[in-house]
């Protein structure tokens, strides 16, 4: 019945979106569908008086809630779409997806090939856009010891009782349980999965949301009803920003190395301004802005110059191979193992 509600929600959200579409008629209108707070305030204002355009954003909270927009819409209504590389596979089979002509963006000469060739399914398909880490983000003034390991996270002692935040997200809930145990976070071993859900039907009584921290002043985390919470690298900084004692970790035992990417949608109906788009984004001076308000690690290697060396030796934003050699990109999976993992994650956040 909950997930019904939410579904019928999201509908009804974009019914009203698309009728505010309609309504304005003076500009072209470039859709994305997108995270929150994924885009900088000025470059989406300088694209739209360059082009005389207008972008509009509606966000999702977690890649199984943005599967569940496409789903509900078959992926019309969205220009651009921003997709994570472990779900290209899946989203060119259903459709929802075209080719880009990238000789027609300039600027994607930019870009590294380390990120364009991580997945082999967004080849042709896509234009890098971030990256970043998985890890944990907690309060270390309300701590006695700092947390430096996913096991401490997921066997959580006394004082994180009730006050911890998990992403509800079946790859991340069960990716990390499964690298706190010291397997991969793609297994697909039946006896590996049963042992990541017996961990987190454990620790599921001292979890007090399934769900994403707020990134503001008035987040859990900055006023300390929560203590400890999985997180993206990037966003830590953000909310970090709002309290001194708010520190980032990626745990010993590696996270996930996460990509994202612009895709464009097979029903764009904004065709050449999402290109224009494209391209935009990635000249080297708005990309290192977008870089920077944002948090994150750009692929753009023209753009990571014009970075304060600062930003640039920040780890947190641009961990260093080391750090990152324990980590690991989600994989598409089999559909067998993609069965159990469902139903683990049905099991452990309802």
């Amino acid at each position: 019945m909950k997930q019904f509600i939410r579904s019928i929600f999201l509908l009804g959200c974009l019914f009203v979106y698309s009728v505010s579409l309609s309504a304005d008629t003076s500009k072209k209108h470039l859709v994305i569908l997108n995270w929150s707070e994924f885009l900088a305030p000025s470059l989406v204002d300088a694209f739209e008086k360059k082009y005389e355009a207008k972008v509009k954003e509606v966000y999702f909270e977690s890649d199984d809630a943005r599967d569940q927009i496409l789903l509900q819409t078959k992926g019309k209504g969205f220009d651009l779409i921003l997709v994570n590389g472990s779900s290209f596979r899946s989203y060119r089979k259903k459709g929802w997806l075209q080719p880009i002509p990238l000789e027609e963006i300039e600027n994607f000469k930019y870009i590294e090939k380390r990120w364009i060739n991580a997945f082999d399914s967004v080849q042709g398909y896509s234009v890098p856009y971030f990256w970043g880490t998985l890890g944990i983000a907690y309060r270390k003034d309300l701590l006695v010891k700092p947390i430096e390991r996913w096991s401490e996270f997921f066997n959580p002692s006394d004082e994180l009782k009730g006050k911890i935040i998990i992403v509800k997200s079946s790859a991340d809930i069960i990716g990390m349980a499964l690298k706190s145990l010291g397997y991969s976070a793609n297994s697909e071993n039946h006896k590996e999965l049963d042992q990541a859900k017996a961990l987190l039907l454990q620790q599921k009584p001292h979890v007090a949301k399934y769900g994403y921290i707020n990134l503001d002043e008035n987040s859990a985390l900055v006023k300390g009803d929560i203590v400890a919470t999985m997180v993206y690298g990037g966003d830590a900084l953000n909310v970090g920003e709002h309290h001194d004692q708010i520190v980032y970790v990626l745990p010993e035992e590696g996270g996930n190395i996460w990509v994202d990417y612009f895709a464009m949608s097979s029903e764009a109906a904004n065709y050449d301004l999402a290109i224009k788009f494209l391209d935009f984004i990635n000249d080297p001076e708005w990309a290192a802005v977008n870089a920077e308000e944002t948090y994150l690690a750009t692929p753009n290697t023209e753009a990571k110059k014009l970075l304060s060396d600062e930003f640039v030796s920040n780890p947190v934003i641009f961990p260093d191979n080391k750090t990152l050699e324990k980590s690991e990109f989600f994989k598409t999976l089999s559909p067998r193992a993609m069965r159990h993992r469902t139903s683990i994650f049905t099991r452990v956040v309802e």
